[in-house]
């Protein structure tokens, strides 16, 4: 109920603030930039809403308004959600409401701290897009149809409000750059000197604020206890470090977006395990299924393996959701079938961690960069193919991708013995905008000449973006790939330095790989 009160709040008070403006005619200067919307006449409307006393005719300010008119937008489509008649839902038509009136909540945050910062807001504003994919997915997980159609016609002023922020939000940031540094780390910038000593530590040296151990030799026995503990010791200012000694953790673990600052530090690879069994066939849905799943802003985790041991047969059943911005995953290992990792939003970053499975098992809408990671295709069920990337980009003004750096692409012990009976790809275009680059990544032949594998027909492939840039073995040849408009074999230099990882994350300071030599941030 206070949740309610707060969005009901928030949209009063947009509402008065939008109703005190007189009209007024526009300048040429918005003019310009509303014909590059995807909906001009509405952009065209909000300039017109506002007085001369009140706008200064530039593009900033109309940013300003369109982030301000679709803060109020998203408040009313909170509100609508969570005034829907429950005797509509079945039990599975109420867990995937429950997801999106979660998700409305968070883009209410993203929306007001892209008000604030100008420099991140594509980042958030992405994230909203996210967002609301992640609400419409959880009635098609359960084939709900009407319901989502009803929720989308329902949602249409917001969508589009949201559609034309991004839109001009780029066009405003677009003319800024930011400064790019160097640094003999390989860890973004944005992790402290603090941090990158914790992540370089061994375990047994490793001061932190609480252990969580099975064996009873710790300050709790779960995980889960041991963040409740953090939660009560408040803040989220200064980093709080929880050491989870080395056991199978079986449980569900959930760090929403208030725990910020946290870093779980286990003892390696399959030896700190948290596994769980959630999946869409038992009724969960996809966003719900995660074993881990993390929101909280400046997550860490090192030397953890997180599983999902659902099963193919299970279908959709996620080992680690993150939408936690600049989120840090160092010597982490993924595991599961379909859909095995979530990288749901926001930036994050993955260094020397394996990922096992079958059916699009990295996917998500979030700038995600993977570098030095080992990547294991699985065997699927029968009749299944597999892809190893199903990239969500909506809208051609996300800044998301699916990155893939200095990796090596194999077939899990698994699937290495009969790997011919079954065709893998590297990805296939979730979302028309799917954008998906691989670098400089050891590719073997368990992966299809053609590379790449539709969706639906011709859906996507030619407003999708999929690079590949000089790539090895039997798998990295280009010769057979696909002829698809949007399919990319990169050789300029300066094109493959987009997707760096100093240049890819909406222009912070990524950081080469030790080793792998770079040029022109390349």
């Amino acid at each position: 109920m206070d949740k309610r009160l707060s969005t009901l709040a928030i949209f009063l008070y947009f509402h008065i603030l939008l109703s005190h403006f007189r009209l007024a005619k526009c300048g040429n200067a918005t003019t310009s930039i509303c014909t590059h919307t995807p909906h001009p006449e509405l952009c065209n409307t909000l300039q017109t809403t506002f007085s001369d006393e009140t706008l200064d005719k530039n593009d900033v300010d109309l940013g300003q308004l369109s982030l301000r008119e679709t803060l109020a937008q998203a408040a009313k489509a909170h509100k609508l959600i969570s005034e829907m008649e429950w005797s509509s839902f079945d039990e599975l038509g109420r867990s995937a409401w429950d997801d999106c009136l979660e998700l409305y909540q968070d883009t209410i945050y993203q929306l007001n701290r892209s008000i604030v910062s100008k420099i991140d807001a594509q980042t958030w504003l992405s994230a909203a897009i996210a967002n609301e994919q992640t609400c419409h997915s959880g009635f098609l997980d359960f084939n709900m149809s009407s319901h989502l159609e009803s929720l989308q016609i329902m949602l249409a002023d917001y969508s589009k409000t949201l559609a034309n922020s991004l839109a001009i939000n780029k066009a405003i940031s677009s003319s800024s750059t930011s400064k790019q540094k160097r640094d003999s780390d390989y860890f973004p910038d944005w992790v402290s000197a603090r941090d990158r000593r914790l992540l370089r530590s061994s375990g047994g040296s490793i001061k932190a604020d609480i252990m969580v151990a099975q064996d009873g030799s710790g300050d709790y026995t779960t995980i889960s206890e041991g963040l409740a503990a953090a939660k009560r010791r408040g803040g989220g200012l200064r980093r709080f470090v929880i050491y989870v000694k080395k056991g199978v953790y079986r449980e569900n673990v959930e760090i929403k977006r208030s725990m910020k600052n946290l870093m779980l530090i286990g003892d390696g690879i399959d030896a700190t395990v948290v596994s769980g069994d959630r999946n869409v066939q038992d009724g969960f849905t996809t966003f719900r299924s995660a074993t881990f799943a993390v929101s909280g802003g400046g997550f860490i985790a090192r030397g953890m393996t997180f599983e999902n041991t659902a099963g193919a047969h299970k279908h959709q059943a996620v080992a680690l959701r993150s939408g936690s911005d600049f989120s840090v995953f160092f010597e982490c290992s993924f595991k599961g079938y379909q859909d095995t990792l979530y990288v749901h939003s926001q930036r994050q970053f993955y260094r020397d961690c394996d990922v096992y499975g079958t059916v699009d098992f990295i996917f998500g809408d979030a700038v995600a960069l993977l570098q030095n990671c080992n990547i294991y295709v699985r065997r699927p069920m029968m009749n299944q193919k597999n892809t190893v990337t199903a990239q969500g980009r909506k809208d051609p003004n996300e800044i998301t991708g699916i990155v893939i750096h200095n990796s090596v692409i194999t077939a899990a012990p698994d699937l290495r013995g009969v790997q011919n009976s079954y065709r893998s790809y590297l990805g296939r275009p979730w979302k028309e905008y799917s954008r998906t680059v691989l670098s400089k990544c050891m590719i073997d032949g368990v992966i299809d000449p053609a590379g790449w594998l539709p969706w639906s027909g011709d859906f996507g492939l030619s407003t999708l973006y999929y690079g590949e840039y000089m790539n090895s073995g039997v798998g990295g040849s280009t010769k057979g790939r696909v002829k698809w408009p949007g399919f990319h074999v990169i050789r300029d230099a300066a094109e493959a330095g987009r997707f760096t990882v100093r240049n890819f994350l909406a222009g912070d300071s990524w950081i080469p790989a030790t080793g792998v030599p770079f040029t022109s941030g390349l």
